[in-house]
């Protein structure tokens, strides 16, 4: 069972995972669209085990900071 910490935690985790993927389907072609679904599951996948408060917090903080780098780069492409 998870404590209350770690439920929050668990679920900052899935939201910043769904918001990169609704990202990702913004990219126009197939090709960088398969890449980073891919590199994003094996990035969660990886640290799926992580147990650490801090390091936690820092993956979320990083993957948030990728999520803007991605979101920026889409709107220049738009624009």
């Amino acid at each position: 069972s998870l404590s209350p910490s770690q439920f929050l935690r668990r679920q900052q985790v899935l939201q910043l995972y769904r918001k990169i993927l609704r990202a990702i389907r913004e990219v126009p072609t197939e090709a960088d669209r398969r890449y980073l679904k891919d590199w994003a599951r094996e990035e969660f996948r990886r640290n799926r085990d992580a147990t650490e408060e801090d390091a936690i917090r820092m993956m979320i903080t990083q993957g948030n900071m990728q999520l803007q780098e991605l979101q920026r780069t889409l709107k220049l492409a738009k624009s």
